[in-house]
């Protein structure tokens, strides 16, 4: 379910139109610049609500440490995950985190590991952490949901079409049954970003009609393989460059920038084209993923949208968002920057920070005030469909086609098995030369 001690930092971290248009661009009870932290606290209910994390790698620590931390009342009794090593690592660290407290009562035997060790684990909260790698995440979601719990998943929530069907499937099933759900995509509970989506709502840089979204950095970490170790094992420990268990980065990490375009258009794409390919990270160690990916998107309305998300060590980084309007330019980068000039360079509006929470912390804040106060957020649907928009971006370029939405999300290629056990043959394995078969544009079949 998570990758090795070595992966990461330990935790001290319907219609595309009418979906969105139906739904305000600031949701409701979510944080707004400038409102106090107090005015998220529970006055209604005092019961301790029970916490379960299923995958304990560093994002899932980071996460039950920022729930834990949302509400006065919650204790964390269960923890999941595919290794001992990641279980054990995660709860020493939330136990001297929260030393001295109640907030951390892991008991033995509520400690699982293995495949099937989400369930257990569910089974024992009122609220779920969803943070193994996302190829899990479409039925664990769905076992949390049929089993009535409340769910902070993370993103992507899924690494093929048929997950994302599911995960669809079951989003209608937690809202008719008034479960929250929190989707990682925190750019929508973070400050700068939510002040200007206000500003489009208000038509403040008129519509948008393109737009460029970036992803561009070095790449992430490597687990060099260990002797004796399966295949599976291996694939497991370094999930992030195996389609089956991470989608690429355009899905894992991009995800984030594409979700800021279709949230701020107002609508997801009809189609994507683009191109991609590995130039650097081109050894066994980086699997079957790219190193770069440049995606076209067209919008229902005749936006278009520039996509680029790259791993190469050396080359020009950025992390943001441009977008240009017909009546003005917005600026956004995730470091707190956020802004609109109109067509003749004049400010309309800049957001100035002013010690804006963490909107990590803030996705928590606002799920655990929802649950007591008897609300509902609900993610999902949304996470799905962005999900959904970079996947396609991966098919249009792993074919070197034109891939449409509607065509795209009949798909039936499964990449990520219901059922896996350490005596599973991974969907993908290395020839004799050692090196994982690559998508080649051109050739690959996304259908």
């Amino acid at each position: 379910m998570n990758n090795s001690k070595k992966d990461q930092k330990p935790i001290l971290q319907s219609s595309r139109r009418n979906f969105v248009k139906n739904t305000s661009l600031v949701a409701a009870g979510m944080m707004l610049p400038g409102m106090e932290m107090s005015a998220m606290t529970n006055v209604f209910n005092d019961k301790t609500l029970k916490l379960a994390v299923v995958g304990c790698g560093g994002r899932g620590s980071g996460a039950a440490n920022q729930a834990l931390k949302a509400d006065e009342n919650v204790q964390l009794v269960a923890m999941a995950d595919a290794f001992e090593d990641r279980l054990n690592s995660s709860l020493q660290n939330l136990q001297k985190e929260f030393e001295g407290s109640k907030k951390v009562n892991v008991q033995e035997k509520h400690r699982y590991v293995g495949f099937d060790a989400y369930k257990k684990a569910i089974d024992q909260a009122d609220v779920v952490i969803l943070t193994t790698p996302p190829g899990f995440r479409p039925y664990h979601f769905e076992y949390a949901v049929n089993a009535g719990k409340h769910v902070f998943m993370e993103k992507p929530v899924a690494t093929d079409v048929p997950g994302i069907r599911k995960v669809l499937e079951m989003a209608k099933v937690a809202k008719e049954n008034k479960l929250n759900v929190v989707v990682g995509l925190q750019r929508r509970y973070q400050n700068n970003y939510r002040a200007i989506a206000e500003k489009v709502k208000q038509n403040e840089a008129g519509r948008i009609l393109s737009g460029q979204v970036y992803w561009n950095s070095g790449g992430v970490w490597v687990n060099p393989r260990e002797a004796g170790q399966s295949e599976m094992e291996y694939q497991m420990r370094n999930w992030y460059y195996f389609n089956w268990l991470c989608g690429d980065h355009i899905l894992e990490q991009h995800i984030h920038n594409i979700d800021v375009a279709n949230w701020f258009i107002g609508e997801y794409p009809v189609s994507a084209q683009g191109m991609g390919g590995r130039l650097v990270r081109t050894g066994p160690e980086h699997g079957e993923i790219f190193d770069h990916h440049a995606v076209e998107f067209k919008y229902p309305g005749g936006a278009v949208i520039s996509s680029q998300c790259r791993h190469q060590p050396g080359t020009w980084s950025k992390v943001g968002e441009a977008f240009q309007g017909s009546k003005g330019t917005i600026d956004m980068n995730d470091a707190g920057a956020a802004s609109i000039t109109d067509l003749e360079g004049n400010n309309i509006f800049k957001y100035r920070s002013q010690r804006d929470p963490n909107p990590y912390q803030v996705e928590h804040d606002k799920l655990f005030a929802s649950i007591r106060n008897k609300e509902v957020i609900s993610d999902a649907e949304n996470g799905a469909k962005s999900t959904m928009t970079a996947i396609m971006g991966r098919m249009a370029t792993y074919s070197g086609q034109v891939i449409n939405w509607d065509e795209a999300l009949k798909s039936e290629k499964v990449l990520m098995s219901k059922e896996v056990t350490w005596d599973s043959t991974p969907p993908t394995i290395p020839g004799k030369d050692g090196l994982y078969p690559i998508p080649t544009p051109g050739k690959t079949k996304v259908f």
